[in-house]
């Protein structure tokens, strides 16, 4: 039986310090707009080089991608390593590699040296194939890795009872509690006097001598520099951003099972994708599964994603009681890597960190690591690889005219088709799309009986929005905008919340 509500453990298993929104005009000489692994980090590190930060999260610190992940530390992000030597070069493909790594390395050094608990485990990871096509793949992927001097092996079997054709290992990678450690971060930048401002909405950055920042409040930070670390850049700065990335969702449960795990952190690349890494809860052990990938908005009903995952837990290993389910949104760039530095060629003052396709845990650090050098003006060899400016043309423009017009398509599809559903159709509890006075609404009846009813059109370029049932949200299938029952902005690129309907 899954939980009736999508709550991570992450989240639900750390105190984390409040702090209060911002309520005046401040100046600072660096702001990190955006409270996850990327933005705290980066603010940490510039609080150590003596310069005066402000944080500013528009919700609470941890309570978006980051408090939602699976947190491996791992440089083996699924098949990627062929690819970029195809598409980059070896050199940029070995600079991918050393980045992740060093950036493993940072929080492993960070953990020992602050004496921090977070569960952190060192852990061989995975990717296996279940068909002749994929494991084709891998076999090129281990030529990748012995061309870049990553330690692997290619193996037939893994310690779980289910058949594969082929399994791909690195060595030495890891896994932890991310916001155990990161809650230490937090605690280190208030204690070096960083300012930290939650439910603080940064909407826009006015250009001058000093960029300012400027909150949906109306305050104001003047600083040298502006980090948008905020998952979605909330300033695009014409870098036209939603239209070179795609967000997708993807699903966690976490179990007691029967059968014991054998440890090791693994990835299906083939679809359904799987994701396989234990986990502490409550002084037992417990695995986390993970898959469901879907471009955000689209696929079948959301709940239907965690309960595919129950099923495969149960076949592998028994599962005994799902603690927690919840799920995640991660965004896709054109050529598969971050796009980390100026927002636009030009453009030293703002700097951005996005599209890290899942891989967080390390690609957050390596950015925040970059981002830190970029304010100090110091050299990083990683800074030509992650820069947003880049433009290759495989597999860059084959992807932005695929994506792009998935985009229009969605966008006409939902403006001619009006729901056969009515508000009077729905139970407690339940949401959809209805017809309401002639028109096209999003309804959900909560289990008050009371009805929130919102004008489905997306605020940022105005496609459909549909209903996810499994975490009780409305989603946009064009660019990832998603918004509470109430229409509120979960997630950019939107801005603006929609629009709220008056139930008759």
């Amino acid at each position: 039986m899954l939980p009736q509500t999508s709550q991570s453990y992450w989240r639900d298993s750390v105190e984390l310090p409040a702090f209060p929104s911002l309520d005046r005009d401040i100046t600072v000489d660096v702001t990190v707009v955006g409270g996850g692994i990327t933005g705290i980090t980066a603010a940490y590190l510039l609080c150590k080089e003596g310069l005066r930060v402000a944080l500013l999260e528009a919700d609470h610190l941890l309570n978006g991608t980051t408090g939602h992940t699976t947190a491996k530390i791992s440089a083996q992000h699924d098949l990627i390593y062929d690819e970029l030597i195809h598409h980059m070069g070896r050199e940029k493909a070995k600079l991918y590699y050393e980045a992740t790594t060093s950036a493993s390395r940072f929080i492993e050094n960070i953990v020992r040296e602050q004496s921090i608990s977070c569960q952190l485990d060192s852990e061989d990871a995975y990717i296996y194939a279940t068909t002749d096509t994929t494991a084709r793949k891998l076999e090129r992927e281990y030529d990748a890795y012995q061309k870049l001097g990553i330690e692997g092996f290619l193996t037939d079997t893994l310690p779980f009872d289910f058949s594969i054709q082929r399994a791909l290992c690195m060595k030495g990678q890891a896994q932890f509690h991310p916001l155990e450690y990161l809650a230490h971060l937090t605690r280190e930048i208030a204690n070096m006097s960083g300012q930290i401002f939650e439910q603080t909405v940064a909407v826009d950055v006015e250009d001058g001598e000093r960029p300012t920042v400027v909150t949906r409040e109306g305050h104001r930070v003047s600083t040298n520099h502006v980090l948008a670390c905020s998952h979605f850049p909330f300033y695009d700065g014409l870098g036209f951003y939603f239209a070179r990335m795609h967000a997708e969702r993807s699903y966690v449960i976490a179990a007691k099972t029967d059968k014991r795990y054998p440890g090791g952190v693994y990835v299906n690349v083939d679809a359904p994708y799987q994701s396989l890494r234990s986990v502490n809860i409550g002084r037992e052990d417990a695995v986390l599964i993970g898959g469901g990938n879907h471009i955000t908005g689209q696929g079948k009903d959301t709940l239907t994603y965690y309960e595919d995952l129950a099923t495969f837990g149960q076949s592998v290993f028994g599962l005994r009681d799902v603690l927690y389910r919840w799920s995640a949104q991660d965004l896709v760039t054109l050529d598969k890597v971050a796009y980390i530095g100026e927002i636009t060629s030009g453009n030293p003052s703002v700097l951005v960190a996005t599209g890290y396709r899942k891989w967080g845990m390390t690609t957050g650090t390596a950015a925040a690591l970059l981002l830190r050098d970029i304010v100090m003006n110091r050299d990083n060899p990683y800074r030509d690889l992650y820069t947003p400016s880049r433009m290759y043309v495989d597999p860059s423009l084959k992807r932005f005219f695929a994506q792009n017009a998935n985009v229009t398509a969605h966008l006409i599809k939902g403006k001619f088709e009006l729901p056969l559903r009515q508000i009077g159709d729905l139970a407690n509890g339940e949401g959809d799309l209805v017809t309401y006075e002639g028109r096209r609404a999003g309804a959900f009846r909560d289990e008050n009986g009371v009805v929130h009813l919102v004008d489905t059109t997306c605020t940022h370029l105005g496609c459909e929005v549909s209903w996810n049932h499994g975490d009780r949200t409305w989603d946009c299938p064009c660019h990832g905008s998603r918004f509470s029952v109430d229409g509120g902005v979960i997630e950019g690129p939107a801005q603006k919340p929609l629009e709220t309907l008056n139930c008759h």
